[in-house]
Protein backbone atom coordinates (compact mmCIF):
# COMPACT_ATOMS: atom_id res chain seq x y z
CA UNK A 1 0.00 0.00 0.00
CA UNK A 2 1.26 3.28 -0.87
CA UNK A 3 -0.25 6.19 -1.73
CA UNK A 4 0.66 10.41 -1.46
CA UNK A 5 -1.73 12.99 0.24
CA UNK A 6 -2.14 17.00 0.84
CA UNK A 7 -1.52 17.30 4.38
CA UNK A 8 -4.60 19.49 4.63
CA UNK A 9 -6.99 16.57 3.13
CA UNK A 10 -5.68 14.22 6.17
CA UNK A 11 -5.69 16.25 8.98
CA UNK A 12 -9.24 17.30 10.04
CA UNK A 13 -10.13 13.78 9.58
CA UNK A 14 -7.39 12.42 11.87
CA UNK A 15 -8.03 15.28 14.67
CA UNK A 16 -12.19 14.32 14.37
CA UNK A 17 -11.78 10.35 14.71
CA UNK A 18 -8.60 11.08 17.25
CA UNK A 19 -10.97 12.27 19.45
CA UNK A 20 -13.22 9.39 19.76
CA UNK A 21 -9.91 6.80 20.88
CA UNK A 22 -9.87 6.56 24.66
CA UNK A 23 -6.07 6.84 25.90
CA UNK A 24 -6.45 3.86 27.72
CA UNK A 25 -7.41 1.26 25.88
CA UNK A 26 -8.93 -2.52 26.42
CA UNK A 27 -7.37 -3.62 23.22
CA UNK A 28 -4.49 -1.91 21.91
CA UNK A 29 -5.78 -2.02 18.13
CA UNK A 30 -8.51 0.56 19.60
CA UNK A 31 -5.71 3.22 20.44
CA UNK A 32 -5.29 3.09 16.31
CA UNK A 33 -6.73 4.40 13.37
CA UNK A 34 -7.81 2.08 10.57
CA UNK A 35 -6.56 2.82 6.95
CA UNK A 36 -9.02 1.51 4.14
CA UNK A 37 -7.47 2.44 0.69
CA UNK A 38 -9.62 1.57 -2.51
CA UNK A 39 -8.49 3.33 -5.25
CA UNK A 40 -9.54 7.20 -5.04
CA UNK A 41 -11.52 6.68 -1.62
CA UNK A 42 -9.06 6.68 2.10
CA UNK A 43 -11.44 5.86 4.61
CA UNK A 44 -10.27 6.15 7.98
CA UNK A 45 -12.27 4.54 11.42
CA UNK A 46 -11.76 5.20 14.76
CA UNK A 47 -13.51 3.79 17.20
CA UNK A 48 -14.03 2.96 21.33
CA UNK A 49 -16.45 0.34 20.77
CA UNK A 50 -19.16 3.34 22.04
CA UNK A 51 -18.69 5.58 19.55
CA UNK A 52 -17.71 5.25 15.84
CA UNK A 53 -16.66 8.19 14.04
CA UNK A 54 -15.81 7.11 9.90
CA UNK A 55 -14.24 9.93 7.12
CA UNK A 56 -14.21 9.19 3.29
CA UNK A 57 -11.55 11.34 1.87
CA UNK A 58 -11.44 11.40 -2.31
CA UNK A 59 -8.35 12.30 -4.10
CA UNK A 60 -6.33 10.98 -6.87
CA UNK A 61 -5.10 7.40 -6.55
CA UNK A 62 -4.82 3.97 -8.27
CA UNK A 63 -3.75 1.57 -4.81
CA UNK A 64 -5.71 -0.52 -2.65
CA UNK A 65 -5.10 -2.12 0.64
CA UNK A 66 -5.69 -1.47 4.85
CA UNK A 67 -3.99 -1.30 7.90
CA UNK A 68 -4.05 0.47 11.17
CA UNK A 69 -1.38 2.62 12.66
CA UNK A 70 -1.18 4.68 16.20
CA UNK A 71 -4.19 7.61 15.87
CA UNK A 72 -2.49 9.80 18.20
CA UNK A 73 1.27 9.25 16.54
CA UNK A 74 0.08 10.28 13.31
CA UNK A 75 -1.93 13.00 14.44
CA UNK A 76 1.04 14.91 15.82
CA UNK A 77 3.16 14.01 12.65
CA UNK A 78 0.71 15.51 10.70
CA UNK A 79 0.30 18.42 12.86
CA UNK A 80 3.80 19.45 13.15
CA UNK A 81 4.61 18.92 9.27
CA UNK A 82 4.33 22.80 7.09
CA UNK A 83 0.92 23.72 6.35
CA UNK A 84 -0.48 22.14 2.27
CA UNK A 85 2.52 19.57 2.04
CA UNK A 86 2.41 16.44 0.22
CA UNK A 87 2.59 13.59 2.72
CA UNK A 88 3.92 10.00 1.43
CA UNK A 89 2.75 6.94 3.08
CA UNK A 90 4.20 3.27 2.37
CA UNK A 91 3.43 0.12 3.82
CA UNK A 92 7.07 -1.79 4.15
CA UNK A 93 6.36 -5.11 6.07
CA UNK A 94 5.04 -4.28 9.13
CA UNK A 95 6.07 -0.69 9.50
CA UNK A 96 4.45 2.69 7.81
CA UNK A 97 6.63 5.11 6.42
CA UNK A 98 5.48 8.47 6.40
CA UNK A 99 7.68 11.02 4.91
CA UNK A 100 7.60 15.05 3.70
CA UNK A 101 10.29 17.08 2.32
CA UNK A 102 13.25 15.82 4.52
CA UNK A 103 11.22 14.45 7.15
CA UNK A 104 10.62 10.77 7.53
CA UNK A 105 8.97 8.69 10.26
CA UNK A 106 8.65 4.72 10.73
CA UNK A 107 5.21 3.60 12.74
CA UNK A 108 4.37 0.39 14.27
CA UNK A 109 1.11 -1.42 12.74
CA UNK A 110 -1.41 -3.56 13.41
CA UNK A 111 -3.68 -6.08 11.06
CA UNK A 112 -6.45 -4.47 9.65
CA UNK A 113 -8.20 -7.83 9.89
CA UNK A 114 -7.82 -7.72 13.54
CA UNK A 115 -10.11 -4.29 13.78
CA UNK A 116 -13.03 -4.88 16.17
CA UNK A 117 -16.12 -4.41 13.55
CA UNK A 118 -18.76 -1.87 15.34
CA UNK A 119 -22.29 -3.84 16.23
CA UNK A 120 -24.97 -1.81 14.01
CA UNK A 121 -28.81 -3.23 14.23
CA UNK A 122 -30.75 -2.17 10.96
CA UNK A 123 -31.87 1.30 11.44
CA UNK A 124 -35.72 1.53 11.17
CA UNK A 125 -36.13 5.18 11.40
CA UNK A 126 -34.45 8.54 9.96
CA UNK A 127 -34.62 11.95 9.33
CA UNK A 128 -32.98 15.18 8.33
CA UNK A 129 -32.62 18.41 9.96
CA UNK A 130 -30.48 21.52 9.88
CA UNK A 131 -26.97 21.42 11.62
CA UNK A 132 -27.59 24.89 13.53
CA UNK A 133 -30.77 23.33 14.86
CA UNK A 134 -29.31 20.37 16.15
CA UNK A 135 -26.62 21.83 17.57
CA UNK A 136 -28.74 24.24 19.23
CA UNK A 137 -30.99 21.38 20.48
CA UNK A 138 -28.08 19.71 22.41
CA UNK A 139 -26.07 22.81 23.47
CA UNK A 140 -29.15 23.50 25.55
CA UNK A 141 -29.64 20.34 27.13
CA UNK A 142 -26.35 19.06 27.27
CA UNK A 143 -24.86 20.87 30.22
CA UNK A 144 -27.41 19.02 32.15
CA UNK A 145 -26.53 15.76 31.85
CA UNK A 146 -25.33 13.43 34.91
CA UNK A 147 -21.83 12.63 34.49
CA UNK A 148 -21.16 8.46 35.69
CA UNK A 149 -24.42 8.44 37.80
CA UNK A 150 -25.76 5.08 38.95
CA UNK A 151 -29.21 5.95 37.35
CA UNK A 152 -27.59 5.44 34.27
CA UNK A 153 -30.19 6.73 31.99
CA UNK A 154 -29.13 10.17 33.27
CA UNK A 155 -25.51 9.52 31.66
CA UNK A 156 -26.81 11.21 28.30
CA UNK A 157 -29.56 12.85 26.02
CA UNK A 158 -33.35 11.99 25.60
CA UNK A 159 -33.99 12.43 22.08
CA UNK A 160 -37.91 12.10 20.94
CA UNK A 161 -39.11 12.16 17.85
CA UNK A 162 -42.87 12.68 17.21
CA UNK A 163 -43.27 13.18 13.29
CA UNK A 164 -42.41 16.88 12.92
CA UNK A 165 -41.66 17.71 16.49
CA UNK A 166 -38.16 17.54 17.84
CA UNK A 167 -37.51 17.35 21.78
CA UNK A 168 -34.46 16.81 23.73
CA UNK A 169 -34.37 16.42 27.55
CA UNK A 170 -31.04 16.41 29.47
CA UNK A 171 -31.36 15.72 33.49
CA UNK A 172 -28.51 14.92 36.24
CA UNK A 173 -31.43 14.10 39.01
CA UNK A 174 -31.10 18.31 40.43
CA UNK A 175 -32.43 20.02 37.25
CA UNK A 176 -33.77 19.51 33.73
CA UNK A 177 -33.58 21.71 30.55
CA UNK A 178 -35.89 20.83 27.77
CA UNK A 179 -35.44 21.65 24.34
CA UNK A 180 -38.68 21.91 21.87
CA UNK A 181 -38.62 22.49 18.17
CA UNK A 182 -40.19 21.58 15.25
CA UNK A 183 -38.21 19.87 11.83
CA UNK A 184 -39.04 20.63 8.39
CA UNK A 185 -40.44 17.56 6.71
CA UNK A 186 -42.45 14.88 8.04
CA UNK A 187 -41.19 11.92 9.31
CA UNK A 188 -43.93 10.00 10.99
CA UNK A 189 -41.90 8.51 13.83
CA UNK A 190 -43.11 8.27 17.03
CA UNK A 191 -39.76 7.18 19.50
CA UNK A 192 -37.72 7.99 22.04
CA UNK A 193 -34.14 6.98 22.44
CA UNK A 194 -30.99 8.29 25.28
CA UNK A 195 -27.73 9.34 23.35
CA UNK A 196 -25.33 8.23 25.28
CA UNK A 197 -22.69 11.09 26.77
CA UNK A 198 -19.96 10.69 25.31
CA UNK A 199 -21.32 10.49 22.04
CA UNK A 200 -23.52 13.83 22.45
CA UNK A 201 -20.79 15.46 23.13
CA UNK A 202 -18.78 13.97 20.13
CA UNK A 203 -21.68 14.96 18.06
CA UNK A 204 -21.41 18.80 19.40
CA UNK A 205 -18.42 18.86 19.00
CA UNK A 206 -19.14 17.98 15.34
CA UNK A 207 -21.74 20.35 14.54
CA UNK A 208 -19.35 23.17 14.07
CA UNK A 209 -19.38 23.07 9.77
CA UNK A 210 -21.78 25.29 7.77
CA UNK A 211 -24.82 25.68 10.20
CA UNK A 212 -27.45 26.00 7.24
CA UNK A 213 -26.15 22.30 6.15
CA UNK A 214 -28.18 19.56 6.20
CA UNK A 215 -27.56 16.62 7.77
CA UNK A 216 -29.31 12.69 7.98
CA UNK A 217 -30.11 11.55 11.70
CA UNK A 218 -30.68 7.66 11.68
CA UNK A 219 -31.44 5.18 14.39
CA UNK A 220 -32.70 1.68 15.91
CA UNK A 221 -33.62 0.97 19.41
CA UNK A 222 -29.85 0.11 19.81
CA UNK A 223 -27.74 2.53 17.78
CA UNK A 224 -27.75 5.90 16.48
CA UNK A 225 -25.61 7.25 13.31
CA UNK A 226 -25.54 10.58 11.93
CA UNK A 227 -24.00 11.45 8.51
CA UNK A 228 -22.22 15.07 7.87
CA UNK A 229 -21.18 15.41 4.19
CA UNK A 230 -18.26 12.69 4.32
CA UNK A 231 -18.03 12.02 7.78
CA UNK A 232 -20.79 8.76 9.59
CA UNK A 233 -20.71 8.80 13.37
CA UNK A 234 -22.08 6.63 15.16
CA UNK A 235 -23.23 5.44 18.80
CA UNK A 236 -24.64 2.40 20.65
CA UNK A 237 -27.86 3.65 22.64
CA UNK A 238 -28.54 3.89 26.25
CA UNK A 239 -30.78 0.53 26.90
CA UNK A 240 -33.17 1.71 29.14
CA UNK A 241 -35.98 4.38 29.38
CA UNK A 242 -35.86 7.92 30.21
CA UNK A 243 -38.06 9.09 33.37
CA UNK A 244 -41.14 10.21 33.12
CA UNK A 245 -40.94 14.18 33.98
CA UNK A 246 -44.44 15.35 33.39
CA UNK A 247 -45.84 15.39 36.56
CA UNK A 248 -43.57 18.81 37.32
CA UNK A 249 -45.87 20.66 34.66
CA UNK A 250 -48.52 19.44 36.89
CA UNK A 251 -48.89 21.82 39.41
CA UNK A 252 -49.69 25.47 41.05
CA UNK A 253 -47.04 28.13 40.10
CA UNK A 254 -46.58 30.96 41.78
CA UNK A 255 -46.83 34.71 39.41
CA UNK A 256 -43.69 34.85 37.39
CA UNK A 257 -40.52 36.89 38.15
CA UNK A 258 -39.49 38.81 34.93
CA UNK A 259 -35.80 40.17 35.15
CA UNK A 260 -33.56 41.50 33.21
CA UNK A 261 -31.07 38.21 32.44
CA UNK A 262 -27.55 40.56 32.32
CA UNK A 263 -28.35 41.75 35.87
CA UNK A 264 -29.08 38.32 37.05
CA UNK A 265 -25.93 36.91 36.14
CA UNK A 266 -23.85 39.62 37.23
CA UNK A 267 -25.64 39.48 40.81
CA UNK A 268 -25.61 35.72 40.78
CA UNK A 269 -21.68 35.65 39.87
CA UNK A 270 -20.58 38.22 42.45
CA UNK A 271 -22.88 36.96 45.29
CA UNK A 272 -21.94 33.26 44.74
CA UNK A 273 -18.03 34.27 44.93
CA UNK A 274 -18.62 33.62 49.06
CA UNK A 275 -20.72 30.57 48.79
CA UNK A 276 -20.15 27.23 49.95
CA UNK A 277 -17.82 25.89 47.66
CA UNK A 278 -19.00 22.20 47.97
CA UNK A 279 -22.74 23.47 47.88
CA UNK A 280 -22.77 26.88 45.50
CA UNK A 281 -25.94 27.62 47.76
CA UNK A 282 -27.55 31.22 47.17
CA UNK A 283 -31.19 32.57 48.46
CA UNK A 284 -33.86 33.99 46.76
CA UNK A 285 -36.26 36.50 49.01
CA UNK A 286 -38.93 37.73 46.44
CA UNK A 287 -41.14 40.98 47.70
CA UNK A 288 -42.37 42.67 45.17
CA UNK A 289 -40.11 44.40 42.40
CA UNK A 290 -37.34 43.36 44.43
CA UNK A 291 -34.81 40.54 44.31
CA UNK A 292 -32.56 39.60 47.13
CA UNK A 293 -30.03 37.31 46.40
CA UNK A 294 -27.62 36.27 49.70
CA UNK A 295 -25.16 33.68 50.57
CA UNK A 296 -22.53 32.96 53.42
CA UNK A 297 -20.03 29.77 53.95
CA UNK A 298 -18.55 28.28 56.92
CA UNK A 299 -15.43 31.07 57.36
CA UNK A 300 -18.74 33.15 58.26
CA UNK A 301 -18.37 35.33 55.31
CA UNK A 302 -21.31 36.38 53.93
CA UNK A 303 -22.61 38.23 50.81
CA UNK A 304 -25.87 39.82 49.19
CA UNK A 305 -27.43 41.83 46.65
CA UNK A 306 -30.77 43.71 45.67
CA UNK A 307 -31.70 43.94 42.10
CA UNK A 308 -35.19 44.51 40.54
CA UNK A 309 -37.88 42.77 38.88
CA UNK A 310 -41.08 42.35 37.94
CA UNK A 311 -43.18 40.04 40.41
CA UNK A 312 -47.34 40.70 41.24
CA UNK A 313 -47.24 37.83 44.06
CA UNK A 314 -46.77 37.05 47.60
CA UNK A 315 -43.44 37.39 48.81
CA UNK A 316 -41.61 34.07 49.31
CA UNK A 317 -38.00 33.01 50.15
CA UNK A 318 -36.11 29.86 48.35
CA UNK A 319 -32.75 28.76 47.64
CA UNK A 320 -31.21 27.11 44.90
CA UNK A 321 -27.36 26.04 43.67
CA UNK A 322 -26.04 29.37 42.26
CA UNK A 323 -24.23 27.51 38.97
CA UNK A 324 -27.58 25.77 38.13
CA UNK A 325 -28.99 29.21 37.59
CA UNK A 326 -26.06 30.78 36.07
CA UNK A 327 -25.92 27.86 33.71
CA UNK A 328 -29.46 27.93 32.97
CA UNK A 329 -29.86 31.97 32.46
CA UNK A 330 -26.69 31.86 30.27
CA UNK A 331 -28.69 29.52 28.15
CA UNK A 332 -31.12 32.25 27.40
CA UNK A 333 -31.16 33.75 24.58
CA UNK A 334 -33.27 36.57 24.93
CA UNK A 335 -32.89 39.70 27.16
CA UNK A 336 -35.53 39.23 29.66
CA UNK A 337 -35.41 36.00 32.01
CA UNK A 338 -38.88 34.84 33.46
CA UNK A 339 -38.29 32.62 36.65
CA UNK A 340 -41.72 30.86 38.03
CA UNK A 341 -41.47 29.38 41.16
CA UNK A 342 -44.48 26.59 42.29
CA UNK A 343 -46.61 27.63 45.37
CA UNK A 344 -45.03 24.05 47.29
CA UNK A 345 -41.43 25.59 46.29
CA UNK A 346 -40.58 22.17 44.90
CA UNK A 347 -38.94 23.16 41.40
CA UNK A 348 -38.30 26.98 39.41
CA UNK A 349 -38.94 27.08 35.71
CA UNK A 350 -36.43 29.42 33.90
CA UNK A 351 -36.86 30.36 30.70
CA UNK A 352 -37.53 32.91 27.90
CA UNK A 353 -40.75 35.96 27.97
CA UNK A 354 -41.54 35.30 24.01
CA UNK A 355 -39.55 32.18 22.42
CA UNK A 356 -40.80 28.61 24.37
CA UNK A 357 -37.97 26.28 22.73
CA UNK A 358 -36.16 25.75 25.81
CA UNK A 359 -37.48 25.46 29.17
CA UNK A 360 -34.87 24.74 32.26
CA UNK A 361 -35.75 23.44 35.64
CA UNK A 362 -33.98 23.29 38.82
CA UNK A 363 -34.87 22.03 42.38
CA UNK A 364 -34.54 24.33 45.24
CA UNK A 365 -31.57 23.06 48.09
CA UNK A 366 -31.78 23.82 51.94
CA UNK A 367 -28.89 26.12 52.92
Amino acid sequence: MKFIINRELILTPLQQIVSVIEKRQTMPILANVLFKLDNNLLTLTGTDLEVQIVVNIAFDNDEQGSITVPARKLLDICKSLPSAVDIKFELVKDKLKVQSGRSRFSLSTLEAHDYPDFEMTAMDCQFTIKTAQFKTALDKTAFCMANQDIRYYLNGIMLGIFNRQLKLVGSDGHRLSIYEGEIETETGIESRIIIPRKGVLELTRLLDNDPEQEIQVEFSKNNIRVVIENLTFSAKLVDSKYPDFSKVFEQSFNSPVHVQKQVLKDALTRVSILSNEKFRGVEFVIEGNSLQISTNNPEHEEADEEIAIEYQGEALSIAFNSQYILDAVSNLDSEMAVLTIAENLSSCFIEESSEQNYKFIVMPMRL
